[in-house]
């Protein structure tokens, strides 16, 4: 009994760890701290497709809406003004609503 409670904390700990933090309108300096404006640019149409982050990657959104669905988990809704952080390892679906335009940085 003792042992499957372990495995039941290590697994919502897992769970809470694949969450996706999204930072609605981030200050000026907290951009210029992370150097998004040097990050590289990725642009897409509307569209929906799955996706796996090999590895934490942080965004800020410049244009358009996007609902990300982590596997298992519940639908977020981002775009633009938003600094999004996806944990390594989540497997989820995007669906793109309105076309977006995003700074981007793995690792």
């Amino acid at each position: 009994h003792k042992a499957w409670h372990l495995d039941a904390h290590r697994l919502t700990g897992y769970r809470n760890f694949m969450q996706i933090l999204v930072e609605r309108n981030p200050s000026d300096s907290r951009l210029q701290a992370l150097q998004v404006t040097s990050w590289p640019q990725w642009t897409k149409e509307p569209s929906t497709f799955p996706w796996t982050y090999e590895e934490q990657e942080i965004c800020y959104f410049l244009e358009g809406q996007v609902v990300v669905t982590p596997q298992g988990g519940t639908p977020v809704t981002m775009g633009q003004g938003d600094l999004v952080t996806f944990p390594a390892g989540m497997q989820c679906v995007w669906e793109v609503r309105r076309a977006v335009r995003k700074h981007y940085r793995f690792g």
